[in-house]
């Protein structure tokens, strides 16, 4: 328990560091992504940018797990 909870303090301490850099990144902006706009009314649903982040996810996950 100790372990998961240093390494997830040492990743949220990376992503706030690189978070700057990240917002300038096109994640969130790709083709795919669904964005529907109406007065008064916007709908945001990214699905090509959560297929990505899964499947880096699922890299991550599955090359620690070797």
């Amino acid at each position: 328990m100790r372990r998961i909870l240093i390494l997830s303090g040492i990743v949220l301490l990376i992503v706030g560091v690189l978070l700057p850099y990240i917002a300038k990144l096109p994640i969130g902006r790709l083709p795919g992504d669904i964005m529907i706009r109406k007065p008064g009314f916007t709908f945001y649903f990214p699905v090509t940018t959560m297929i990505i982040v899964s499947v880096v996810i699922s890299l991550i996950a599955w090359f620690s797990n070797r």
